[in-house]
């Protein structure tokens, strides 16, 4: 395990509403307390905290206060709005939250010289090459949606401004999230726990990782001088409906009560990617080892055919053994 040396402390740590940025806080916060702090916008109240602060991203004076009053010398960003139909109706709001919101916080990581990791997404490809082996660095980014096309702004704002930040491209953050539905796993669980169906697709394909995972590559990154970009995904590779099975499986829920259809079928509101995973060889080649377990890490948890969750023998599942063995990696148990 690295430990981040007194030169990149104190931590800033943005978008503490999503399930990234949610994680890497609590995470950061029990390694190195009173040195970690959290932002979050100013109307999301339910988020409270004594390391968290409320602070728009777009507010420059409000930022720039908080680096003068903490001294930061090391942000890891994971803000960002990532609601895809909400990205979709409203592109100003994607734009000022994803774009703005970055180069205003460049703007004070760039006059004070801090470490900065940032996190995009692999939504910034369209997934439409049936044959792709899992995406690459150097693929040409081309997303059909608002969100994506504003991560792939930020990536090139970074590139521009700032080119010794370390920006990994990550999928689904496997993790709990704040308010029990803002993450993969747990509006899917929302769903299912309340007897309501899920519908998700066959054919969008990601590379999930557990936050446990990511919050240890996190301080590793901080830790260094890495630069440039690198994907971030995990070596498993499941549809959006395979991994609506293994949280109805693993939770113990109705099996009707999942749902499956292409992704053409979904509506034209917000477009659907298909199969973006991405292949994370260059950032296993350069930390010398491979940083993700896969997700979920045991092997009998992954399903093998459409019908797979209907089958309950063996392990029964339950809330408990999900938060056990999905929401956290069992091989990290204490971290």
């Amino acid at each position: 395990m690295f430990t981040l040396p007194p030169d990149r402390l104190p931590l800033l740590v943005t978008g503490v509403a999503g399930v990234t940025g949610y994680n890497a806080l609590d995470y950061f916060h029990r390694r190195y307390p009173g040195q970690v702090i959290g932002i979050r916008q100013q109307d999301n109240w339910r988020l409270a905290g004594p390391h968290i602060v409320a602070c728009d991203a777009e507010d420059h004076v409000e930022l720039g206060r908080l680096f003068d009053e903490h001294q930061f010398r090391s942000v890891l960003n994971c803000a960002g709005n990532c609601a895809l139909k909400a990205c979709e109706l409203d592109s100003r709001l994607a734009w000022r939250t994803n774009v703005e919101g970055l180069q205003n916080l460049l703007s004070h990581v760039v006059e004070r010289g801090a470490r900065m990791v940032h996190t995009s997404i692999d939504l910034v490809f369209s997934g439409d090459d049936a044959q792709r082996n899992g995406h690459v660095e150097t693929d040409r980014p081309d997303p059909v949606t608002v969100y994506g096309k504003t991560m792939v702004a930020g990536e090139q704002l970074i590139d521009d401004w700032y080119p010794q930040t370390c920006v990994l491209r990550i999928s689904l953050p496997m993790g709990i999230s704040f308010n029990g539905h803002a993450g993969a796993i747990d509006w899917i669980q929302s769903r299912f726990a309340k007897d309501r169906p899920a519908t998700l697709y066959f054919d969008e394909i990601r590379t999930p990782t557990y936050t446990d995972c990511l919050n240890l590559l996190f301080e590793e990154l901080l830790a260094s001088d890495f630069a440039g970009l690198y994907h971030s995904g995990g070596p498993r590779r499941l549809s959006l409906y395979e991994i609506a099975q293994v949280v109805n499986r693993v939770g113990g829920y109705d099996p009707d009560l999942l749902q499956g259809c292409p992704r053409l079928d979904a509506g034209p509101i917000p477009p659907r990617a298909g199969n973006v995973a991405m292949r994370s060889a260059k950032l296993t080649e350069h930390l010398g080892r491979e940083p993700f377990d896969p997700w979920p890490l045991d092997e009998k948890w992954v399903p093998t055919d459409r019908d797979w969750h209907y089958n309950r023998s063996g392990e029964a599942g339950s809330a408990e053994l999900l938060a056990e063995v999905l929401y956290r990696n069992p091989r990290r148990t204490g971290i």
